[in-house]
């Protein structure tokens, strides 16, 4: 008997029924495994929609997020391409967007005044043993008791006041918890009762009288381990004037979180020197500086608070200048002080030029510390917790200058 042969037309038959019968088990197999794609930083409601189509669960969390807007999701429980199957509970996490009312809570200011205090001498005396106010122990208060300094740094704690450096200031660096103000500590002089050395310990290591003002700032970071302790010191060409251990006492500043500036080498006043000789105050010192270390700020205290101002002929040499063939840039000075500085954000802001506060008692009186944080409490720095972020008033707005940091209006 002959076999009968398939014509043309029943083989494509065979052949389409084949193709079908494939694509219909892929289709069955791709519906019990589907692939979760990425949803990070979209609107809830695209995953929604996701979810009704392939069948799957939703465990949404809800969070406060600085950086995704709200009702965008913030992270989600399955990985993009990772497989999932019908009925499965995806977790994600969806943006409540900025939690303004915690900047209203703590009435956050970036906008707001920074005290940048100028102590001298801290002498191991009680107020008692003074003749003058307070803790003061010269007629205007540039020497200062140890009982007074203690008070200080007391009070700035339990008024919220947190110590940040100089340097992070100029440069818009605030790293304050929510809530609290920056304040920046300065000494001039290099007087050798700011870190008095009373001896090396056995393995070489300079030890420090606890009654002077670094000793007493140390102790102060014991007691409050939140408190981050920090002041710069600005010198002249005695340094510390301790001969055999000022190179010790930098080395040990440097390395324990404090920096060092310039005072000018002679302690001069630079109204009354020619440029030439303000060019070599200036760049003497720095050049001594860098001979005993790389870490120190390119920042000048102005002895006496001179020039005045700083439209003087010599404060250019202050700024810049060349002395003994290598040249200097100086990126912030500061004045002999009355009163606090504005906010590194403030169109008002020139580091150039920079306020302090006279670190002294004066029953309160002639911006004396007492006066001076009375008028802070209504305009003082108030931080929000992240130096990424500037937190202001909608009012304040016009004030601000420009910045590449996240701005937040409330």
């Amino acid at each position: 008997m002959k076999k009968r042969r398939l014509n043309k037309k029943a083989w494509f038959l065979i052949i389409l029924m084949l193709i079908i019968i494939v694509i219909l088990i892929i289709l069955i197999f791709n519906k019990e495994k589907v692939l979760m794609v990425d949803f990070v930083n979209e609107d809830v409601k695209k995953i929604k929609n996701f979810c009704e189509i392939h069948d799957c669960k939703l465990d949404i969390t809800y969070e406060y997020d600085l950086d995704i807007d709200e009702n965008k999701i913030i992270s989600q429980g399955i990985k993009a391409k990772e497989k999932i199957k019908k009925n499965e509970s995806i977790k994600v996490i969806v943006s409540k967007g900025i939690d303004y009312q915690v900047y209203k809570d703590n009435n956050v200011n970036e906008l707001g005044r920074v005290p940048i205090m100028m102590y001298h001498g801290i002498e191991n005396k009680k107020d008692e043993e003074t003749s003058y106010i307070g803790g003061n122990i010269d007629k205007d208060g540039y020497q200062r008791t140890a009982e007074s300094f203690k008070r200080d740094l007391e009070f700035y704690y339990q008024n919220d006041y947190r110590m940040i450096r100089l340097k992070d200031y100029i440069d818009g660096n605030i790293d304050v918890e929510l809530g609290k103000s920056p304040i920046i500590l300065t000494f001039d002089d290099g007087l050798s009762n700011n870190i008095k050395v009373t001896g090396l310990d056995e393995n070489g290591k300079i030890i420090i009288d606890p009654n002077s003002a670094v000793g007493i700032l140390e102790s102060f970071k014991e007691k409050y381990p939140d408190y981050n302790v920090t002041a710069t010191f600005f010198i002249n060409g005695g340094l510390f004037n301790q001969s055999n251990y000022n190179d010790l006492i930098i080395e040990w500043l440097i390395d324990n979180g404090y920096d060092i500036g310039n005072h000018t080498y002679n302690h001069a006043n630079l109204n009354d020197t020619s440029e030439a000789q303000t060019v070599k105050e200036i760049g003497s010192m720095y050049e001594l500086l860098k001979n005993k270390t790389s870490k120190f700020v390119n920042i000048v205290a102005l002895p006496f608070g001179t020039p005045y101002n700083s439209k003087h002929d010599n404060f250019e040499h202050v700024l810049a200048g060349e002395y003994n063939g290598n040249k200097y840039e100086t990126e912030a000075t500061l004045r002999v002080g009355w009163e606090s500085d504005y906010s590194p954000f403030s169109q008002e802001f020139n580091k150039q030029f920079l306020k302090r506060i006279r670190a002294y008692d004066n029953n309160g009186l002639d911006f004396d510390i007492e006066y001076n944080f009375k008028i802070l409490a209504k305009k003082r720095y108030i931080s929000d917790g992240n130096n990424k972020t500037i937190v202001i008033k909608k009012d304040d707005l016009n004030s601000l200058m420009e910045t590449n940091l996240k701005v937040i209006s409330y």
